[in-house]
């Protein structure tokens, strides 16, 4: 199982811009050096007072530059965002500069008001997705092509770089509970799914068609590539991992909370009874309902026998620990957690 940690540059209250890129860059270096399998990087727009990480291709090249044998992952890069013949070219050197270390994760983000601030109506986040996603592929061959579609018109472009990762880099589909995920396994991508809009099982009951339409479409393998994104906390008592982040990891899902509410009934995104129930689900959910559905937190012992059950019930072939999704966790904290996953917990599973 690929063990990663994902990133996404959170940044505490009374903390400098320039102190949370220390912070991570030394979680990447501790990453190299014990055998962390994979980082990956989240994308944040025009919220500098929770995330710097703006630009996640940029922070991949320098991890890429600064690692000998990690990987490096996109969690995901939000296509409809940006044109996909310069997201092919970035992605493209990224894999020439790590030798073959990166993963294209994709996906359309629930940020409506990035959308709106860069003026794409997020109604049309879906097609221009698939628009972008046929182009990179396309543009990836390193061959001469052309593209008509609703929002993208191109004429005898060749992409160079070509990827160094042959005949593309692994890509994987960012999917949540409205996506088909159906599709995604007919089509035979990997998957990227993560817990903070779904408990675990939502996710079971989703996969289940994931892992159908995979077999049913003769791609191989048993079922797929599922890679799951997780609240991981570990510490040297089951009172500390528990107690110790409880705090940050409210915080965390009362902020997500109150982005279904903002984003009910605005175009493009689910009805506002759907955000109502949503919200009302997170509004009434316990901290003990958390800690069985929602995170793995525990002492190394606890969070392997989790991370079993995980692998056993959704097929996992990966996942990446969220570390401190709420922000709110001390470096030193965030640091210990993780040496304990790649010292004592990833050992179990390699």
């Amino acid at each position: 199982m690929d063990f990663g940690v994902f990133l996404d540059f959170s940044r505490r209250k009374g903390s400098t811009q320039a102190q949370i890129f220390r912070e991570a860059f030394e979680l990447v270096d501790i990453a190299e050096e014990t055998g962390l399998d994979t980082i990956w990087l989240g994308e944040s727009h025009f919220n500098p007072n929770r995330s710097v990480m703006s630009a996640p291709i940029v922070v991949a090249s320098s991890i890429a530059t600064r690692t000998k044998r990690l990987r490096v992952g996109m969690a995901v890069q939000v296509l409809p965002l940006i044109s996909p013949l310069r997201i092919a070219e970035e992605a493209a050197t990224v894999d020439q500069i790590s030798q073959g270390r990166f993963e294209f994760g994709v996906g359309r983000s629930g940020n409506q008001r990035a959308y709106e601030i860069m003026g794409i109506p997020y109604e049309e986040s879906p097609a221009r997705f698939q628009e972008a996603l046929d182009i990179i592929i396309e543009a990836w061959k390193g061959e001469p092509f052309s593209y008509h579609g609703t929002y993208n018109h191109i004429d005898n472009a060749t992409v160079s770089p070509a990827p160094f990762q042959t005949p593309r880099p692994p890509i994987r589909l960012a999917s949540t509970q409205n996506d088909s995920f159906a599709r995604v396994g007919n089509l035979g991508f990997p998957i990227f799914l993560s817990l903070r809009g779904m408990d675990v099982n939502d996710l079971e009951t989703s996969l289940k068609d994931y892992h159908k339409a995979w077999t049913d479409a003769g791609h191989p393998g048993d079922g797929g590539d599922i890679s799951v994104r997780v609240p991981v906390y570990i510490a040297a008592t089951e009172a500390e991992a528990i107690e110790e982040p409880r705090e940050s990891i409210e915080a965390f899902f009362e902020r997500r909370r109150q982005m279904y509410l903002n984003n009910a009934g605005r175009p493009g995104s689910e009805s506002p009874e759907e955000g109502r129930v949503r919200a009302e689900r997170l509004a009434s959910i316990s901290y003990k309902e958390i800690l069985e559905t929602k995170v793995i937190f525990g002492t190394p012992d606890r969070v392997i026998d989790r991370l079993n059950q995980f692998k056993e019930t959704l097929g996992l072939s990966g996942f990446a620990a969220e570390l401190n999704p709420g922000g709110l966790l001390p470096p030193e904290a965030v640091e210990r957690s993780m040496k304990l996953l790649t010292e004592k917990v990833m050992p179990a599973f390699k």
